[in-house]
This record gives C-alpha cells, sequence and structure tokens, in this order.
C-alpha cells in the first residue's frame, strides 16, 4: 500500500450517504477484504445514520495496476451522536471513481464545517467489531 498525498490527482474528500457506506461494506464483503466492519450490523452498531466524510488514505495495486482504496471514514457514533469515530474501510477502484468530488469552495467549507462539528463532540478511534 503507498500513501496518497493530498497532491496526488487521486486524491478525494467526499461527503457520502450512510446508504452508500452500507454498498461499499457489502462490496467489502463479497471481495473478503479485511478493511471493512464485520458486518451490516457490526456497522449499524456503530456508525450513526446521516453523511459520512470519506478520504482516501492509500492505494493498493497490484501488476501496476490499483486493486483497492483505503480510506479514513469520519461519521457521528450510534452510542454517542454528539460524538465522532474514525474507520477505515477498503473500496473498489470503480466504485471510488463514482464519488463525487468535493472541488467547489462551498462544498469545502460545508465538509470542514461538519469535520469540525464532529471533533467539537470528540473524535475518538473506533475498532469496528
Amino acid at each position: 500500500m503507498s500513501v496518497i498525498r493530498a497532491t496526488d490527482s487521486d486524491f478525494r474528500v467526499c461527503q457520502i450517504s450512510f446508504d452508500t457506506l452500507l454498498e461499499i461494506q457489502l462490496e467489502a464483503e463479497e471481495r473478503g477484504w479485511a478493511t471493512r466492519w464485520t458486518s451490516v450490523d457490526a456497522l449499524r452498531s456503530q456508525v450513526k445514520e446521516g453523511s459520512v466524510v470519506l478520504q482516501s488514505l492509500m492505494r493498493e495495486e497490484r501488476g501496476g495496476m490499483v486493486r483497492a482504496y483505503r480510506c479514513l471514514l469520519l461519521f457521528s457514533t450510534v452510542e454517542d451522536g454528539d460524538a465522532g469515530g474514525v474507520a477505515t474501510i477498503d473500496l473498489d477502484p470503480a466504485r471510488y471513481e463514482s464519488l463525487e468530488r468535493l472541488d467547489r469552495d462551498p462544498d469545502v467549507r460545508k465538509v470542514l464545517a461538519r469535520m469540525f462539528s464532529l471533533a467539537m463532540g470528540g473524535i475518538s478511534m473506533v475498532s469496528k467489531k
């Protein structure tokens, strides 16, 4: 795995729906990827429904092709809706490319505001179940 830097062409910050996160989880389960929750139920027990902020972190390459993107997820936790959690999940390159990037100032401001809101509520690492 190689780290994705903010200057890389495949660096992304996206705001995704809870339903999209569930789809990503199911894809990761189907592929047998280790960087995911153990199940959709486990994800639902930790991630509060609502938007999730996703940021690319690393890419896994094999034979010169990207096999998966490892991304950070920032989300509100179920147990304490005012607190945030951080976890990682792997994405298929096609799914990753399909996510809408936040490239315009208003969207960037919106995401940053969300991040700061979560940070003020308290962020802690979350061990996936």
